[in-house]
């Protein structure tokens, strides 16, 4: 199996472009199937962060987080910088922040149903 050192090729080259060099954007990633729903979702993340920024809500940072967590994933895969890290599981942390949205869901809807107007006994009468 090959390792970090061996994909790697060498220092990069002298002159100015050297250091953006590591971060080319594979153009060919943006245009295929899973390049273009990952910009689908950052496009809607950022209407759902809009949206919530427009209305008075308390759960406006879970959707500026999945914005940004979006955004890091567009940015690894476009680049290719995903191969880099070869010791961090990305199945887990892909479970993991499906995890963290369905935890942000249901805090929704408990926030939705503490929120509801309720009708008490003196109201009806």
């Amino acid at each position: 199996m090959l390792s970090a050192r061996d994909r790697w090729d060498g220092p990069p080259a002298e002159g100015a472009a050297a250091g953006l060099q590591g971060f080319a954007v594979d153009k060919t990633f943006l245009s295929s199937l899973k390049g273009i729903l990952l910009e689908t979702e950052l496009a809607l993340t950022f209407i759902i962060f809009i949206c919530f920024t427009a209305s008075i809500s308390a759960y406006m940072a879970a959707a500026l987080l999945e914005f940004f967590i979006t955004l890091a994933f567009l940015f690894l895969y476009a680049t290719q910088y995903y191969l880099r890290f070869d010791r961090l599981n990305w199945p887990c942390l892909v479970f993991g922040i499906i995890l963290v949205s369905v935890f942000a869901y249901d805090a929704f809807k408990i926030y939705r149903t503490e929120m509801a107007p309720r009708t008490t006994q003196e109201d009806q009468q």
